[in-house]
This record gives structure tokens, sequence and C-alpha cells, in this order.
């Protein structure tokens, strides 16, 4: 049967409800484009939420600062006044204790606001990806996903669309072992299909798999030939017959 050389099952990343399909079977689509949407609103939420809390941390980092610049200047001011016993010891240090807690805030809230950060930075990625675009240009050659369906990105690999680049077929031919020495990679081979016994396609011998299949007792290597298809004469699954 042919199948694309290249093409690859476009998934969904995140989870939710497929709101909107901009393809459909057979269109051709350039790499980048739009190819679905999944509902955004709850990833949405969760980016204003984490960036409020950036931003509060940030708020809490500014006024913890103004703290360390005024308890610092009230310890260098008793550490003056000590020299000349006009504050007391424990003034001193009380003044001490308290820069250093003012300095130790500041440090907790920015690690807080890396880590607030780190969350915002993901959100914002899932949020990126409710957007799914065309890795590769092709023809849409699958869309098992319809609109309004419920994708579950945490249980299995949801394909919404597989992108085939319809250019270049691969035909596989099964083999028998005996013959498999006659073969060389490069070597032409000619093929015809079901449906068109009096046409014959050329293409080139790109390998053979390793691992062989057994039917009837009689082993069998899986040969893969690839051929030209820029007419789209060839379609996937159709039966062949080599030469």
């Amino acid at each position: 049967g042919q199948l694309s050389k290249e093409y690859v099952d476009v998934g969904a990343q995140v989870s939710g409800q497929v709101k909107k399909l901009h393809v459909e079977l057979g269109d051709t689509v350039e790499k980048g484009k739009l190819l679905a949407e999944i509902d955004p609103l709850v990833y949405l939420a969760r980016v204003k939420e984490s960036r409020a809390q950036v931003k509060a941390l940030e708020a809490q980092v500014t006024q913890a600062q103004a703290q360390v610049v005024l308890t610092g200047q009230v310890f260098e001011r008793n550490e003056r006044l000590i020299k000349e016993n006009a504050v007391s010891k424990e003034a001193l240090q009380q003044s001490q204790a308290a820069y250093k807690v003012a300095v130790s805030t500041v440090a907790a809230l920015k690690a807080q606001i890396q880590q607030a950060s780190s969350t915002l930075e993901g959100n914002e990625t899932n949020l990126s990806y409710t957007k799914i675009y065309a890795p590769m240009t092709g023809a849409v050659v699958t869309n098992p996903t319809r609109e309004g369906q419920t994708v579950n990105s945490n249980q299995q690999a949801p394909v919404i669309v597989q992108i085939a680049n319809l250019d270049v077929m691969t035909v596989w031919g099964q083999v028998a072992e005996a013959d498999i020495p006659r073969l060389t990679v490069g070597m032409p081979v000619s093929f015809t299909t079901l449906g068109s016994l009096e046409h014959r396609w050329h293409g080139t011998l790109r390998q053979v798999l390793p691992s062989p299949e057994v039917i009837n007792d009689v082993v069998l290597y899986n040969a893969l030939v690839d051929v030209d298809n820029t007419d789209r004469q060839l379609m996937n699954g159709m039966s062949t017959q080599m030469y």
C-alpha cells in the first residue's frame, strides 16, 4: 500500500473542548497555518491569576526594600550613637535584628517572585497551545477530531489532524526471503495499482525493513520504495503489485 513518506500527527498539548476547526479533510495547508483552537477560557484565567500574583509580590518587594533602607539607617545611626553611649546595647541589637529581618524578607519575596514567574511562564505556554498550527506543509489526510469534542492530553495523545506531504509516496511491498539478496538500495522498481493495472509507476528502493513477517510459514520482508506523486494519482492505502 502507499503511505506518505513525510507525515505528522498534529495533536493537542492541552486538554479542553475543540472550539474551532479551520481545516477539512483534503485541504492543502501551509506550514504555520492555524488548524484548530481549543477553548482558551480556563488557560486565560490561569494566566491572569498568575500575572496578578507576580505583580502583587513585586509590590511587596518594593515595600520590603524600603523597609531595608529604613532599618539600615536606624541600625547605622545606633552604631554611631553607641560609641558615644547615647543609645543602649539592647537598642542596637534590636535595630540590627530589624535590619536582618528586612533583608531576609526581600530575599524570600524575590524567591516567591521567581517561582510565580515560572508558573506564569508555564500558564502562558499552555495558553499558546490552545492554538494549534501546522508544523509542515501538506494535505490533511485524516481529521478524527470534530468541533465541540473534548480532548484530554493527559490520558492519551489526541490527534486533531494528520498532515502528509503527498508529493512523495512510499510503497510498501512484501518480498520473499529468497529474493532479498537480489535487492539493492537505490535500484529502480516498478509497480501497478489495483485500479490501474495497465499503468506502471516507477520508483526507487529506499530500504528493506530488517524485521520480517511470517505469513503461512513464508518469511516476508517489507521493501520501501519512494515514488514521485506530484500529479496526486497515488493515494494512501492503495493496493499495489511490484515488479
